[in-house]
């Protein structure tokens, strides 16, 4: 029973998030394989904050999202709350269409995810844009962003597999009895 309650603690889920987040930084600080001119990986951050959110709204709060993709922003020279902002109005848009998604197959949630990266995606080149900011190249970030949108459901996939995230059925309620 107590490991029952424990596993569904969102507090674990949380810790969860986190270290599975520094440790995803770790590894783009890593030099491996970084020739000029090499395909650009995906960013498995955004998928895995898209995937929760989309999975369980309820285990990730806007704070966490928001202090997680800022220290990102500082430590890989971006913009300060640029990417942050796009990241938060993102997933505040999923979340609020978590009953929608619920009853969506992984199909359809695809198409969904890969609609707002792509958003994502312009909306920030729009800002530098605006800006007259320089910004890497579109063929590099749109390379990106479809490396992102073809690993989203392998995120899910891991996602509930090994951490058993799974959406929550229609009438579920949390242990204060609330809906979810």
């Amino acid at each position: 029973m107590m490991l029952h309650s424990l596993r569904n603690s969102v507090w674990i889920y949380r810790l969860a998030f986190i270290v599975i987040a520094v440790a995803l930084l770790f590894l783009r600080l890593l030099p491996l394989g970084s020739v000029a001119g090499d395909w650009p990986g995906p960013d498995l951050l955004l998928c895995l904050m898209l995937a929760w959110v989309t999975q369980r709204p309820d285990h990730l709060p806007v704070a966490l999202i928001a202090a997680v993709v800022l220290a990102e922003d500082m430590i890989l020279m971006r913009p300060p709350g640029l990417w942050t902002a796009i990241v938060v109005l993102a997933t505040e848009f999923l979340r609020a269409r978590s009953a929608l998604t619920r009853e969506l197959g992984i199909a359809a949630e695809w198409l969904l995810i890969a609609g707002v990266m792509v958003a994502m995606l312009l909306a920030y080149r729009l800002v530098f844009a605006i800006s007259f900011m320089t910004q890497p190249g579109f063929g590099f970030a749109i390379t990106q962003t479809i490396g992102s949108i073809l690993m989203y459901p392998v995120i899910v996939w891991l996602l509930r597999s090994v951490l058993n995230l799974r959406k929550p059925s229609t009438g579920e309620i949390d242990a204060m009895g609330k809906r979810l």
